[in-house]
């Protein structure tokens, strides 16, 4: 459950990174 918990919390950190880099970009 708390690995999980971590594998959640990584992959929104990494989609809040890519929705900045795009803004960047754009």
């Amino acid at each position: 459950m708390f690995k999980m918990d971590i594998l959640f919390s990584f992959l929104f950190m990494l989609m809040l990174l890519i929705c900045v880099l795009i803004g960047v970009a754009f």
